[in-house]
């Protein structure tokens, strides 16, 4: 019988169509974690199950168990649905960026998401046996959200205080840069005796003083006998003060009478003048410079003048950086798709700046078996990889770190861009390893939100002092995460407070607005209006060119 409502359908046939479906489905998501599993190196269907069975085999430590793999990049966006992903590649429009537009969260990172459909590793080529990792939208195997941006640097800077800092002791000369692993004490009054502020005369009690001719005190002599009431005598900068001194008479304040040999002071004289005392400065003994103060050229010439040859300081972090990607060329212009490697000449001198010793960066491409050797016989105290943290069919960072049986201390975080960074610990004694996303910006983000922090606190170095500066512009935020944003300095007008402007060209994988940036402002979740005060996270150099404001702002 037919009508309206459609043809007639036999007792139960939409029960068997949807099982029938059902099964349908269950078989296609099989076979996609087969092949999902077969590209990023894991075994088989029965191999897992004879894991898992009783074979004998120590049970396969899946990403759940540990509870340290955050969702997929795709994931955080917009509510975090797992349908993101598959929306997204419907829309052709899901991709293109605009720095006016409104932030709408698509911060997505084509080297740390490669599309799924990736050609797999050459047969034959060496890898090491990787175990399972878990699938967005597996119900079972689902993690937390990642840790907040402050969570996430807060983590770093505790897993860089790990342990009590070693102590070296370097010449002068190769302190700088280096942190004072104790506090530094004066070995000496500062000056050491009382000594002339200036060039002029020395004199004893009221004038005029009888003087004689001559080249009179200079700095660098030994003790001169104690002046007598009256008299005078010519003494330099630095030299040493004759006892019973009332005071020091600067040259030009100063009337000689050559044919009668007498000094008159065209000023007042008050006792004590232009005379520096001995400890005038500190004592033997006092407290100079705290532990954990950076070394500069300031120090130092405090150091030495107090006495010291050498300094306790903390090592400098070694730190040994990997590019990853074979898509990335290290010179010449792009050309069929490949394109130019940013982070590897960046990297060094960024890390070097925040008090690193640094070895050149290492390029493996996409293989799991160099960044499996790389990372198991590094002896750096951290390692920086660049791109494969995702879970791309040749994002093999995870896969590698647990084949090592690392420990993910941070696996991902709540920030944009740069929310697929990761750090991990490779064994309880072992280096750290920070993954960075692939996209440049998104890349500094990792530096400043997991790097920093780490090597501030290997080196023994004090945190940055958060500081808030008012923004002038309205700041789009992420719905969810915080959001960095490159930002430069400008003064107040017309009696204003100073301010900070943000800069455009800030998408993941743009460095020209954080080359023009003096730091990065701190927007949290749904964005600030102009006017709000906003953290600043200060970068450790300033721009050296005066870039034309209206290029970049």
């Amino acid at each position: 019988m037919t009508g309206s409502d459609g043809p007639h359908r036999e007792p139960g046939s939409d029960v068997r169509a949807a099982g029938s479906a059902s099964e349908r489905a269950r078989e296609e998501e099989e076979r996609a974690v087969e092949q999902a599993l077969a590209l990023v190196g894991g075994a088989d269907r029965s191999s897992r199950s004879d894991r898992s069975g009783g074979s004998g085999e120590p049970p396969s430590r899946g990403r759940d168990t540990r509870g340290r793999r955050g969702p997929r990049d795709e994931d955080l966006d917009a509510g975090r649905s797992s349908n993101t992903h598959a929306d997204r590649s419907r829309d052709p429009q899901a991709h293109r960026s605009s720095d006016s537009a409104p932030y709408d969260g698509r911060d997505n990172d084509p080297r740390d998401g490669r599309a799924a459909s990736a050609t797999a590793p050459a047969p034959g080529s060496e890898q090491p046996p990787l175990p399972d990792r878990a699938l967005p939208g597996d119900p079972a195997k689902t993690s937390p959200p990642p840790p907040s941006w402050d969570r996430a640097r807060a983590v770093a800077a505790r897993a860089g205080r790990g342990g009590p800092p070693t102590t070296i002791r370097l010449p002068l000369d190769r302190a700088p840069g280096h942190v004072l692993a104790e506090a530094l004490g004066a070995l000496t009054d500062l000056p050491s005796f009382d000594t002339s502020a200036m060039d002029g005369w020395a004199v004893a009690g009221p004038g005029p003083w009888a003087f004689e001719a001559g080249a009179g005190l200079l700095a660098g002599r030994g003790p001169a006998a104690a002046l007598p009431d009256g008299t005078a005598v010519r003494i330099a900068t630095g030299a040493r003060v004759p006892p019973e001194t009332t005071a020091v008479i600067r040259s030009e304040h100063a009337h000689v009478d050559e044919a009668r040999g007498l000094l008159h002071a065209r000023r007042s004289v008050v006792t004590g003048q232009d005379i520096r005392p001995r400890g005038q400065e500190c004592r033997s003994g006092e407290h100079l410079v705290p532990a954990g103060t950076v070394v500069t050229p300031a120090v130092l010439g405090l150091a030495a003048a107090a006495g010291y040859d050498a300094l306790p300081v903390v090592p400098r972090p070694r730190v040994d950086i990997l590019v990853l990607g074979d898509e990335l060329l290290n010179a010449g212009l792009p050309h069929d798709g490949l394109i130019r490697d940013a982070l590897g000449p960046m990297l060094g001198p960024w890390l070097r700046a925040l008090g690193a010793e640094v070895s050149g960066a290492r390029r493996l491409g996409d293989d799991a078996g160099a960044l499996h050797d790389a990372l198991a016989s590094s002896d750096a105290d951290l390692i920086v990889t660049t791109g494969g943290t995702a879970a791309g069919p040749v994002d093999h960072v995870h896969p590698v770190l647990d084949a090592l049986g690392a420990e993910l201390l941070v696996d991902g975080v709540a920030v944009r861009p740069g929310h697929p960074m990761l750090l991990a610990r490779l064994s309880p004694d072992g280096p750290c390893l920070v993954g960075l996303p692939g996209n440049p910006l998104a890349a500094v983000s990792g530096l400043l939100t997991l790097a920093e922090p780490l090597l501030a606190g290997i080196a023994g170095r004090p945190a940055q002092d958060p500081y808030r500066a008012l923004v002038h512009a309205e700041v789009h935020g992420h719905p969810h995460d915080t959001r960095l944003v490159p930002v430069v300095h400008r003064p107040g007008r017309a009696g204003g407070r100073d301010h900070v402007a943000p800069l455009r060209y800030n998408g993941p994988a743009m460095l020209r607005g954080i080359a023009a940036a003096d730091g990065l402002a701190v927007v949290p979740p749904g964005g600030v209006r102009s006017g709000t005060e906003v953290e600043i996270l200060d970068l450790p150099w300033a721009p050296a060119t005066p870039w034309t404001e209206g290029c970049f702002t």
